[in-house]
């Protein structure tokens, strides 16, 4: 059972494509597995198109039309040189062709990342590794996973903007609520927390982050820094 769930503000921006890249990757994550989600989004969509076909109809200027049969008719750019479209495609085939790390049986990748290249999993503490999703077309999107053992303890943080957490598998407890496949969190500088790992397996969480993780521990903060969270 999905016992937490992004707030209708979440699901009207997903609704009307307003959200960032982080965030519709990690919130299209929970809508795969959450038909009460999906219900929403559509409740909102079928509102949105009700307003719109309410509005009354805006007449365009008059050389609208010219325009726009005018950049038809406009001659295409120059084509690139022949050898470009080589380097760019072998470039495509390249990074679509990284293979994505491995998983614990019987969880599978969201939708939501296809088109995304995911690194390898990387050591950040006993126990603890992650993995950095390179978003296409959005430099600026900070999204990863995180892979924690059971009974393991991420460090004591609060946070310097804002982190939504899509969990994969697994569950923890931070203090507020206990999260479990397929919870959805939001957390920004009001919430405090440690999430503990309860035992019984592995908890991976697909995580986006707007601004930084603000640790309280030294060492925690060197590891966040270095691992770009």
């Amino acid at each position: 059972m999905i016992a937490h769930h992004p707030a209708d503000e979440w699901l009207l921006r997903a609704a009307a494509g307003t959200l960032d890249a982080g965030a519709a990757i990690v919130i299209s994550a929970h809508l795969e597995g959450c038909a009460h989600c999906r219900a929403g989004v559509r409740a909102f969509e079928d509102v949105g198109g009700a307003m719109l076909e309410s509005m009354e109809p805006a007449l365009l200027a008059p050389e609208a039309l010219a325009r726009t049969l005018a950049r038809i008719d406009a001659p295409a750019h120059a084509p690139a040189p022949a050898h470009a479209p080589k380097v760019a495609a072998a470039s495509a085939r390249a990074a679509g062709a990284r293979p994505r790390p491995a998983l614990p049986p019987g969880v599978s990748w969201p939708r939501s990342l296809d088109g995304c290249a995911v690194s390898r999993w990387r050591w950040m503490g006993p126990g603890m590794r992650w993995s950095r999703v390179e978003v296409p077309n959005a430099d600026d999107a900070n999204v990863f996973l995180l892979r924690i053992g059971a009974g393991k303890a991420l460090a004591n943080h609060t946070h310097s903007g804002l982190e939504l957490t899509h969990v994969m598998c697994g569950s923890f407890h931070d203090g507020r609520s206990r999260f479990a496949a397929g919870d959805f969190d939001a957390a920004d500088g009001s919430v405090r927390h440690q999430p503990v790992l309860e035992d019984g397996g592995e908890c991976i969480c697909l995580a986006s982050v707007q601004g930084r993780l603000v640790f309280d521990s030294a060492i925690a903060r060197a590891i966040g820094s270095l691992v770009g969270i």
